[in-house]
């Protein structure tokens, strides 16, 4: 007997909401066990430390992540869900004004408590009422829940690359220098020369569109006119920054912006962050603790202001964000990232230019972080996410060796002050044509 083709529809379109749940409630695990597969190397005593208040300790990330889920779509959306405790909220807020306070960021370090074995409780706790809520929610509320679920696995993916970011600072500024990982093997290849790649003017597009994950900030898609410009296939290594160096670079203020030069000396600084001078030769510390400078690396750990002076230096520039992203738009997700293993910047490999767009390290362009035209942020408390940032910050592009392949694309928008120098941050050279 043929089926009544109502009720076949009806159990295809059961069937298709199943299989969509069942995907992201995969995705959801994996993203989730993937942060907690980071922490395997630590010791409990790495958990809480916090060396400076940019850094956040191990075990505040662990809790923040799963904080983001709970206040977002546990709260609102599962009836009856008790919180795994009253004062987490507090705690492990960021920035959310519109949630509530906020413990103080600086002092993240000083929380003894909760213990790591209670975070990992507290993730356990949320992520079986998250399955419950996934499965159970009607379809009419469906939608703003994968939409919800979707922007907190990319904020866990956000937190992950943090994690060894702040790892990192946390390691240097232990006089044992220990290593989170054993150094990996050293990458093969050989020096690539410094090629230019020419573009044409003219007006393009910029911005996200499509049906994928995007942050609002990268939106709306716009119309952007270009000089004819030219990119260096790489980015700028070790080797040539030691040039700049060597030639006085630190010690000569016409190099350097105002407020770049000002900082130099207020902070002495006389080379990347994590670099130190041992017997005559550069070594710098790593996530496999300290290791020799390789010269045909990317440099990494460099401020805006230093990447704006080399480029002076070298009677170069930056890029522009715009000019990046029409250069990495012709190219495939591929590159150093973290699923290769490397978990640090790698020489320029010896195949066809253009080279390193993503991966090894965050890119510095000219630009500052301001809203795209007609960027409107979303209401309430997300809004908060990117929105209310887009001031006194330089935009980073495409990614470091810390960012999953699944978490990158050609219009992400970073964005750091142009002092910062923990994050993996680098740079290329352009010039005008």
């Amino acid at each position: 007997m043929t089926p009544f083709p109502g009720n076949q529809n009806t159990t295809q379109v059961r069937h298709e909401a199943s299989s969509d749940r069942d995907a992201l409630l995969s995705h959801y695990r994996a993203v989730r066990q993937e942060s907690e597969n980071l922490c395997r190397p630590l010791a409990t005593e790495d958990y809480c430390i916090q060396s400076m208040p940019d850094v956040s300790p191990p075990k505040w990330h662990l809790a923040h992540t799963g904080w983001f889920f709970e206040t977002f779509l546990l709260v609102p959306f599962s009836p009856g869900y008790q919180r795994f405790h009253p004062q987490f909220e507090y705690l492990f807020n960021s920035y959310y004004e519109t949630v509530g306070a906020q413990f103080p960021r600086p002092q993240r370090g000083l929380l003894s408590r909760p213990t790591v074995e209670e975070v990992y409780r507290y993730r356990a706790h949320i992520d079986a009422a998250m399955a419950e809520l996934i499965y159970s929610v009607d379809e009419e509320q469906w939608e703003e829940i994968a939409r919800r679920v979707t922007l907190g696995l990319h904020h866990e993916q956000q937190h992950q690359e943090l994690f060894l970011t702040d790892l990192k600072h946390i390691f240097f500024v232990n006089p044992l220098r220990p290593a989170y990982r054993e150094p990996p093997a050293p990458p093969q290849g050989r020096p690539v020369p410094l090629e230019w790649i020419e573009y044409p003017g003219g007006v393009i597009q910029i911005g996200h569109q499509g049906t994928g994950f995007a942050y609002d900030n990268e939106g709306p898609r716009h119309r952007v006119y270009l000089q004819p410009y030219a990119l260096t296939a790489r980015l700028v290594t070790n080797g040539e920054y030691l040039e700049f160096m060597e030639a006085g670079g630190y010690r000569q203020a016409k190099h350097w912006l105002s407020d770049g030069w000002r900082t130099v000396r207020e902070r002495q600084w006389e080379a990347p962050l994590y670099w130190e001078k041992q017997d005559g030769r550069w070594w710098h510390m790593t996530l496999s603790g300290m290791q020799p400078v390789d010269e045909h690396a990317p440099v990494c750990h460099v401020s805006f202001y230093e990447a704006h002076a080399y480029a002076c230096w070298a009677g170069k520039r930056l890029a522009t964000e715009a000019e990046w992203e029409r250069a990495a738009a012709e190219q495939n997700i591929a590159g150093n990232l973290r699923e290769s293993g490397a978990l640090h910047p790698v020489p320029a490999g010896t195949g066809t230019i253009p080279l390193q767009i993503f991966g090894d390290v965050w890119e510095w362009t000219q630009s500052a972080y301001t809203p795209y035209p007609g960027y409107r942020a979303t209401s309430g408390a997300l809004g908060e996410y990117n929105g209310k940032f887009m001031s006194n910050q330089m935009v980073l592009r495409g990614g470091s060796f810390a960012t999953p392949a699944a978490h990158i694309r050609a219009t992400y928008r970073n964005f750091f002050y142009s002092p910062d120098r923990w994050q993996f941050s680098g740079f290329r050279l352009a010039d005008d044509r």
